[in-house]
């Protein structure tokens, strides 16, 4: 199958495939293990979450937040940690409906791709979950196999999906272009960029602006909730 039969299939995380923000949760998940300390980082945490439902993230000043207490820690240890997360805060977050989506897509023979502005270190194991192998998600910086607290290239947030994307489909050998039908399923107004880009929009149990946009342009609203 050529790319040129073959659909593509996108798919935000946060609040899309999970009923939830694997970001926002990490970040709860690390104070309730008393690795963070709450007065310093939960405040801070809610603060940016609402930045990014305002569509107002200052997405540098959040990773260099979000990505510091991964540097603090060994990689096994994470590793480890990560596990655990996924057993206690992401799988209840996992829908029937969101696994049913996926495996819908999957049968169909598209192209699936997690693409979320979330750091991959948290999101590849929850993808893999989902049983979905590409995923574009904003990449901490690591040495010798441990995390700095910073990250590389151009974070997947905003129109960095766009890039990241373009970036992922050249290696490929692909454009959007190739994919006569392409759909990309999102909660938040921040990924509009990319919604208006693909030929099937889905917006998905969205935000209110994002809600509006769906409405005014008679794209399909649904709900994995």
């Amino acid at each position: 199958m050529n790319a040129k039969q073959q659909n593509l299939a996108l798919f935000d995380l946060d609040n899309t495939l999970l009923a939830g923000d694997s970001d926002f949760q990490w970040g709860q998940f690390m104070i309730a293990q008393g690795l963070l300390d709450r007065a310093a980082h939960h405040d801070r945490n809610v603060q940016f979450h609402e930045d990014y439902k305002q569509g107002k993230l200052d997405i540098e000043a959040f990773l260099k937040f979000q990505l510091h207490p991964l540097s603090q820690h060994k990689r096994a240890f994470l590793d480890a940690l990560h596990l655990e997360y996924m057993k206690q805060v992401i799988r209840p977050m996992m829908t029937e409906k969101a696994r049913a989506l996926v495996e819908k897509h999957r049968a169909q023979g598209d192209l699936l791709l997690v693409i979320t502005a979330t750091n991959s270190f948290i999101t590849r194991p929850i993808a893999l979950d989902f049983g979905i192998e590409n995923l574009i998600g904003t990449d901490p910086e690591e040495i010798n196999g441990e995390f700095t607290g910073g990250f590389v290239g151009v974070p997947s947030f905003q129109t960095g999906k766009v890039t990241r994307l373009n970036q992922w489909l050249a290696e490929r050998g692909q454009t959007l272009a190739d994919f006569a039908v392409s759909y990309f399923y999102s909660d938040s107004h921040n990924d509009l960029p990319l919604m208006k880009l693909v030929t099937n929009p889905v917006a998905v149990d969205a935000d209110p602006e994002l809600t509006a946009y769906a409405t005014a342009q008679n794209w399909p609203q649904i709900s994995l909730r």
